[in-house]
């Protein structure tokens, strides 16, 4: 747990990492990247089919 030493917090190494994206980022980078995919497929379509 966290500890305040003359107003500062004080914490070991393995709190100051205790944060890991979680699902939700997983999420956000498949959605993101599928779109960004789908947008230039369109664009390719549009512009360079023969």
């Amino acid at each position: 747990m966290a500890r305040r030493d003359h107003d500062q917090i004080v914490e070991t190494a393995r709190e100051a990492r205790g944060a890991e994206p979680g699902p939700s980022v997983l999420a956000l980078l498949t959605v993101s990247t599928s779109l960004a995919v789908l947008i230039l497929g369109g664009v390719w379509f549009v512009f360079f089919r023969t």
